[in-house]
């Protein structure tokens, strides 16, 4: 078991900069794959970004590109999620999850690989 806690959300001003911690305690770190995903009020949750166990592959979706960076720090346990160039359609609660089963195939822009999930924080951006 991993439990997850995320921190840093808040409110920024269109084209400003936050960053998100998602601090892991339990199982070892390494065991474990990290995703971002949002979930905008009104919509379904949707992928951000991942990164793989051994840190070496991250992925992203389409609309953060270039923008987010997704990063993990096994000494500290903490998964980041650098977001720059802040638009007001990034607002939505952000949620960080574990995948602590890896296979040939698995896909970490499904939420469905996912096993833990912290609580959320709430990122707004203002026009």
């Amino acid at each position: 078991q991993v439990q997850l806690v995320e921190s840093g959300g808040g409110l920024v001003q269109a084209g400003g900069s936050l960053r998100l911690s998602c601090a892991a305690s339990g199982r070892t770190f390494s065991s474990y794959a990290f995703g971002w995903f949002r979930q905008a009020p009104g919509k379904e949750r949707e992928f951000v970004a991942a990164i793989f166990w051994s840190g070496g592959s991250t992925y992203y979706a389409d609309s953060v590109k270039g923008r987010f960076t997704i990063s993990r720090d096994n000494a500290k346990n903490t998964v980041y999620l650098q977001m720059n160039s802040l638009k007001p359609e990034d607002t939505a609660v952000y949620y960080c999850a574990a995948c602590g089963s890896y296979y040939y195939g698995v896909n970490l822009e499904d939420s469905y690989e996912y096993d833990h999930w912290g609580q959320g924080t709430q990122v707004t951006v203002s026009s």
